[in-house]
């Protein structure tokens, strides 16, 4: 008799969540994310499943983010009929992202096989459209937070309010084991946790006294300073005042979900109470405006906004959803405010704006989020002269800022004290949705307050285990699709990027052509004698 778990996500890197369960009387997903960073991690996206999406009898999923449901329309186009279990906040926000995401994908791919075709390369298709998407959305079954859901055969799931964004759930099931004893297994998967105190939302909340528990580790190296509603707002006034001096726009990379609404609503009040100069705020992102308006229908479950009215307008705001309002933006050559997709910088209309401004020396980036490891926004973090977007080589003169107090995740302390408040857990603890650092930070750290070291586990992507061993969960052998030590870090295609713009710069620096053409002779040199 076995219960056993795969990592199929999120195992020594921030993305791609997804947990494959296999019970007595069936197989279930929780989670089905998308892959992000690096283009080696981000491959994983196109290839196969590790599981026969046919064979799945349901899909529990935590939140809405695109690295926990956005290959939910390529598990439906490959056969998964079942039911998707989700909050109703989760479903409403799916409404727009599923199909946005698709739609972003075929821009892409569409954009990538132009350069193919001029290359002798072959066509690649997009991991799904934004027609599967809309078919994917006819699966979903809201549930309730704090009721019990009989989800399957000798399965019961009940869903808490994780307070990291509008909808979100860290998620709790009971499976009937089958054994001669009767036995249940208590699970606990915290999908993202949300900090303390966070705007718009509750404490997070989840039961005690548990088998497993599988907890996110996002920012398990990371201690944040508490800082209340007002103090954040003069952070960022300092921001805003010191970017609008410097004579250009001001560019704030933002998550749609919850990052954009929450600045939305801090700009909104400090150009009100006069702490920083009026100025036009684009919010140019088709997904970001329809998840706003997604937050102004859930007003009345939000806390922490207005009472007078819809606390998103504001004579400063302007939404430009339009290929052409989005074009428009470039009559603004300073004193502007330009919101745009995608948070790390990889996809959507913030990658045409860093082309028109990054290199401008009065510009301003402001990061307020996570950087995952190999996507442009963590290049430009770690301070890199120049980045290539679209293909071009595009010089980094702007004033690169990053701001780490809108984040969405429990730091160091919270996720302790998140985990202290679930004990005892009797089996096991597997801290997963984190880089490997921030993973072996809070194992010591939790070690070290009252939770056996031997219980704390750190999967890798596509390990697998028994739940049902012993002595607590029994690792199992099967195939892996990366090795770890290329998961969660920068890869050669972030090399190979770098080594361009390296070779780029020491050619116009040498002193003649002469030198320039000894250079290249014996990088040639270098290449024939690996043939």
């Amino acid at each position: 008799m076995t219960v056993d778990l795969v990592f199929c996500g999120a195992a020594g890197t921030v993305t791609g969540s997804c947990y494959w369960i296999t019970h007595p009387r069936g197989q279930f997903l929780v989670d089905c994310g998308l892959f992000q960073g690096s283009k080696t991690i981000r491959e994983l996206n196109y290839g196969a499943f590790p599981f026969d999406p046919a064979q799945i009898d349901f899909v529990l999923l935590t939140h809405a983010h695109i690295d926990h449901s956005g290959l939910l329309p390529k598990l439906v186009k490959q056969g998964f009929r079942g039911p998707i279990f989700c909050t109703a906040g989760t479903r409403d926000l799916l409404t727009y992202m599923l199909p946005d995401s698709g739609h972003i994908q075929e821009t892409e791919v569409a954009r990538l096989n132009r350069r193919n075709a001029q290359r002798g390369r072959p066509a690649v298709t997009p991991i799904y459209s934004g027609s599967d998407a809309e078919t994917c959305l006819t699966q979903i079954r809201p549930v309730d937070y704090d009721q019990w859901e009989d989800v399957g055969a000798g399965l019961r799931a009940r869903y808490w309010n994780a307070g990291h964004i509008l909808g979100s759930a860290s998620i709790e099931l009971e499976i009937a084991t089958g054994d001669r004893e009767q036995r249940v297994l208590r699970l606990l998967f915290s999908g993202d946790i949300g900090p303390d105190h966070k705007l718009f939302l509750p404490q997070p909340e989840a039961p005690e006294n548990l088998d497993y528990v599988f907890c996110e580790a996002t920012y398990g190296d990371r201690p944040r300073p508490r800082v209340t509603l007002q103090q954040r707002r003069k952070v960022l006034a300092e921001e805003v005042k010191g970017a609008l001096r410097r004579g250009g726009n001001l560019l704030i990379p933002s998550f749609a979900i919850e990052r954009t609404q929450e600045l939305l609503l801090d700009l909104s009040a400090l150009m009100r109470e006069g702490k920083v100069p009026e100025a036009p705020i684009f919010l140019d992102s088709p997904l970001a405006i329809r998840a706003t308006n997604v937050f102004t229908a859930h007003l009345r479950d939000l806390d922490d906004v207005p009472d007078d009215g819809n606390p998103f307008q504001s004579r400063n705001i302007r939404f430009t959803a339009t290929v052409e309002e989005s074009k428009a933006i470039a009559r603004f050559r300073s004193g502007a405010i330009i919101m745009a997709g995608s948070g790390m910088c990889d996809a959507g209309r913030i990658r045409h704006h860093l082309k028109r401004h990054l290199w401008q020396r009065d510009s301003t980036l402001l990061l307020t989020g996570y950087q995952a490891p190999g996507t442009l926004g963590n290049l430009l973090v770690q301070g890199k002269k120049s980045v290539r977007i679209h293909g071009e080589e595009i010089a980094v003169r702007a004033d690169v800022r990053k701001l780490d107090v809108y984040s969405g995740h429990a730091d160091q302390g919270e996720l302790v004290t998140w985990v202290k408040r679930r004990l005892p857990v009797r089996r096991g603890l597997f801290l997963t949705h984190g880089e490997d650092g921030a993973r072996a930070a809070l194992r010591d750290l939790l070690a070290g307050d009252g939770l056996s070291r031997r219980r704390i586990h750190l999967p890798q992507l596509d390990d697998a285990v028994d739940l049902l061993g012993d002595r607590g969960p029994r690792k199992r052998p099967g195939p892996h699709r990366l090795p770890p030590n290329v998961v969660g870090r920068t890869d050669w295609h972030n090399d190979y990027a770098q080594f361009l713009l390296d070779l780029r710069g020491a050619l116009s620096q040498a002193a003649d052509d002469k030198t320039r053409a000894a250079l290249l002779r014996r990088l040639r040199t270098l290449l024939k004698a690996r043939k």
